[in-house]
């Protein structure tokens, strides 16, 4: 019985038909470039956000999130729906109000805090903290957005459930999207963020 085996290799030279170092290192060249262009067309790290409340307070995280993901190079989406609508909206964006009742931290107890009125009381309060901390405005806030290039979507069927005109949104916000596109956004996204 031999142990030669007639298929094996020269021991100093390739297979018969296998490809050369020069033909290997070609090949990887190669994938090496493809693998580059691919991971530039990807266009790095995306974030999606739905923002679903239209109180002042509640419109500071999605904003400030989405702001300071674009500025770290992320692709931002922020999908707005329902009462989430109004700080894209021109005129309601300008009067967002602070709810006091339920919210643990406001500084009156719940049953002063249901008090006719005291939800403009508060709201002052909150607006006097934003001025005299210098901190953006929920307008300044969104314009710095859209001029980093975060894109701000407003849910079609919202709009049409609450009665609102399309034109009546900040120039930039995209309008008639619907639940489907932000699912497919949020599916494509590195972070998803309810808020």
């Amino acid at each position: 019985m031999s142990t030669d085996t007639p298929d094996a290799p020269a021991e100093n030279g390739p297979a018969e038909g296998a490809p050369s170092r020069a033909e290997l290192a070609a090949r990887v060249d190669e994938l090496e470039d493809a693998l580059a262009e691919a991971t530039a067309e990807d266009g790095g790290k995306k974030m999606s956000i739905i923002a679903t409340k239209g109180t002042l307070d509640m419109a500071y995280p999605p904003l400030i999130l989405a702001s300071t993901a674009a500025a770290f190079g992320y692709e931002v989406t922020v999908f707005t729906t329902f009462w989430g609508l109004d700080m894209l909206h021109e005129e309601r964006s300008k009067s967002l109000q602070l709810s006091s009742v339920g919210n643990p931290n406001m500084p009156v107890p719940n049953a002063v805090a249901a008090l006719p009125g005291m939800d403009r009381v508060t709201t002052k309060m909150m607006e006097k903290r934003i001025t005299d901390n210098d901190t953006a405005t929920v307008e300044e806030l969104l314009e710095t957005s859209l001029e980093m290039g975060v894109e701000f979507q407003a849910c079609q069927m919202t709009i049409e459930l609450m009665d609102y005109d399309e034109d009546d949104f900040y120039d930039g916000v995209t309008t008639g999207v619907g639940a489907a596109t932000a699912i497919q956004d949020m599916a494509e996204a590195d972070i998803q963020l309810l808020v």
